[in-house]
């Protein structure tokens, strides 16, 4: 841990193991600090950025409430990795180059790219139970049952890795889609209103909470807890495919230690001897023994990790490297040139033309190495959160 820092103003105290703040991220934590529901204290992991109301690699302890923006829009995006007995060594570019091609076309990737026939699981065919909810519409339905097995856009990724141990590993971010979306902002919308009819002491309108004994509470647990099941089965069929596609370019491959985790989520933990809603937004639970994945950038590597159960940080690690650039900063800063050297080795798509917005025209970098923290010494600072079990080089990437 960095820091602990309490000023009078603050109801709890903020806790950070990211050694530079950035100034809005920080005001965020500080509202989080003042919020009439916390409780304990703000923990920030070392990838924490700024976020919409809360930081990104934030995480906190609620009393008898829960805070929809405090678990994001993509409710449930997460990560999926898998271990195979293939040898580093029997790969090439060529035959990775195959898998990636295979994976674009069994997988759809991009914002607002889904499947053209509806998929199947079990738990989407109730969905129809929720069509009292001001979030439900066919089109909702639709898209849901399409969107089941795809990336979506932003920093979606499917990647093929060489680990430590010699072996290749596949690996996998992507949530709950529009699903998701359309459920937290639902809730957002609904807390805003009641904290305004209540004339509750909320620090602005995007940290409004339910409490947990209203309807409306009850009704946005349900509904997150929906949309997190949506998402573990999105990241299970991406990863089928991914699977369907490694073994065409790579027979008799077997497949084992996967992992399926949440880092965008709300859940009823016990910590400090209280039983509190932890919020997890953009941070990874690492309970004592528990496997965990924290990704680096499309260039650099990723780690396979093993909780430690520090309370301190509620019992959370970062769930990636964290952002140094915005995506439009990012546009404007950096080249194709300079993107291109961080990503030698690796096979990938040449970066497309930015097609609308202020800086039409312009390559989209946003997801550059560049753009984000130095993976080395986002591990390197939480080593009293997580044990590092294995490292793992990128080889081929596909992005949203």
């Amino acid at each position: 841990m960095e820091w602990v820092k309490k000023e009078d103003k603050y109801k709890v105290p903020i806790k950070s193991w990211c050694s530079n703040i950035e100034e809005l991220a920080m005001k965020q934590a500080e509202n989080l600090a003042m919020h009439p529901v916390i409780f304990h204290h703000v923990s920030l992991m070392p990838d924490c950025h700024p976020g919409y109301g809360m930081p990104i690699g934030g995480v906190i302890a609620a009393d008898n409430a829960v805070i929809p923006n405090a678990v994001g829009v993509d409710i449930g995006c997460g990560m999926g990795s898998i271990r195979t007995n293939l040898p580093v060594s029997e790969t090439s570019r060529n035959n990775l180059r195959e898998v990636v091609t295979l994976v674009k076309k069994y997988v759809p990737c991009g914002e607002g790219n889904a499947h053209k026939e509806p998929q199947t699981w079990e738990n989407l065919d109730d969905i129809e139970a929720y069509e009292e909810r001001g979030w439900y519409s066919s089109h909702v339905k639709k898209l849901a049952f399409k969107n089941l097995g795809s990336l979506g856009g932003g920093n979606h990724f499917i990647e093929i890795q060489a680990g430590d141990d010699d072996r290749i590993w596949l690996m996998s971010h992507s949530g709950s889609r529009h699903l998701g979306n359309v459920i937290a902002r639902f809730y957002n919308d609904i807390a805003v209103k009641l904290n305004q009819k209540w004339h509750a002491d909320t620090p602005g309108t995007d940290l409004a909470f339910l409490p947990t004994d209203t309807t409306e509470g009850q009704n946005y647990i349900n509904d997150m807890n929906f949309a997190l099941s949506y998402a573990r089965e999105n990241r299970r069929k991406i990863m089928t495919r991914f699977k369907d596609a490694f073994t065409e370019v790579f027979p008799g491959t077997e497949f084992g230690n996967e992992v399926n985790i949440h880092h965008n989520y709300a859940a009823l933990e016990n910590h400090f001897n209280k039983n509190v809603w932890i919020h997890r937004k953009g941070a990874t639970s690492a309970k004592q023994g528990e496997t965990g994945i924290i990704p680096g950038s499309m260039g650099t590597p990723s780690f396979i990790v093993e909780g430690l159960g520090n309370p301190e940080s509620f019992m959370s690690c970062s769930h990636g490297a964290g952002r140094v650039l915005g995506r439009l900063q990012a546009t404007r800063e950096l080249t194709p040139e300079n993107c291109d050297q961080a990503m030698q080795g690796i096979v990938y798509d040449r970066w497309s033309k930015v097609r609308r917005g202020k800086a039409k025209g312009m390559y989209d970098l946003g997801e550059a190495p560049q753009a984000y923290k130095n993976i080395e010494t986002v591990i390197e600072a939480q080593l009293d959160l997580i044990k590092p079990l294995h490292k793992l080089r990128p080889l081929g990437v596909v992005k949203g």
